[in-house]
């Protein structure tokens, strides 16, 4: 990877328990005690995920998040340089346990229900940030989980790459309003874009030009099995997600950013981008 582009990644990184129904464990949505089922524990957070990605694509990333002072911590940074990931920017944080996502799905994989417990994110602060140890980068990747403060400074940060986001969640998405205009890309579904812009959009073009509009170079934008889009200063594409069915929808947006983004620092046009993003979110999706 010595010629590759380097890429910095910040955001969650912790663990995914994900819990899934048996075909047929009763109904369309396990409720009650004892749903039989399949439970996974696996590394996760947006950011791991799509530096993980990206690595395994050949690109050269490092990371910047928070763990615990704990064995879970111990474990998932062993994962982490596993998988080709500098975890030399991940702050440990005694007292605070390594993170940890718990989502239950139906059988069909969609998602049910989610808890997100980040106590070692959130002790995260600016000050923390080893901005002056990173190398440089072609790219900054950061999700919406650390603070609004947090973000900020990444965006603020002076002599830095050109910083993309990843909007993660509708309730976190706002953070990113406020900075949009430092933005070189957002990556948003319809509901995050909603979110961030304060109003209703009615499909992944309107709110990709909404963002656009808003400040944001670049933006990308899903619609579940509707178009997403791309919008940007070379105009407007869309393409329709395979309306194959899919075993789980954990970690498919992520598999969208890091294809996407690899592909656009590798000079693909906004059409080929796109293809490649919604192709990788796809395979993960059925896959997974």
């Amino acid at each position: 990877m010595e010629n590759a582009p380097h890429i910095i990644c910040f955001g969650a990184a912790h663990w995914d328990v994900i819990a899934r129904a048996r075909p047929g464990a009763r109904g369309a949505a396990p409720r009650g005690p004892d749903a039989p089922g399949v439970v996974t524990v696996r590394p996760g957070g947006v950011a791991l995920n799509v530096a993980c990605a990206l690595a395994a694509a050949g690109f050269a990333v490092s990371l910047v998040s928070a763990v615990g002072d704990d064995d879970d911590g111990d474990a998932l940074l062993a994962r982490i340089e596993a998988a080709g990931v500098n975890a030399g920017g991940v702050i440990r944080y005694a007292g605070a346990g390594t993170g940890r996502y718990v989502a239950i799905e139906r059988a069909d994989g969609e998602l049910v229900a989610a808890v997100a417990d980040a106590a070692a994110l959130e002790a995260m602060t600016p000050a923390h940030l080893p901005l002056d140890r990173l190398a440089p980068a072609a790219l900054w990747l950061t999700d919406a989980n650390p603070s609004a403060a947090v973000i900020r400074a990444l965006a603020m940060a002076p002599g830095r790459p050109p910083l993309a986001a990843d909007a993660t969640s509708e309730a976190k998405a706002v953070k990113l309003r406020p900075v949009l205009a430092e933005l070189a890309a957002i990556y948003c579904n319809r509901a995050e874009a909603e979110a961030i812009c304060a109003t209703g959009l009615n499909a992944a073009r309107a709110a990709a030009e909404a963002l656009c509009a808003r400040g944001a170079a670049r933006a990308v934008v899903t619609n579940g099995v509707q178009p997403a889009a791309d919008a940007g200063r070379r105009g407007v594409v869309t393409a329709r997600p395979d309306p194959s069915p899919v075993r789980s929808v954990t970690g498919a947006g992520d598999a969208l950013v890091a294809a996407h983004a690899g592909a656009a620092l590798r000079g693909a046009t906004p059409e080929a981008a796109l293809a490649a993003g919604l192709a990788a979110a796809g395979a993960h999706a059925r896959a997974a």
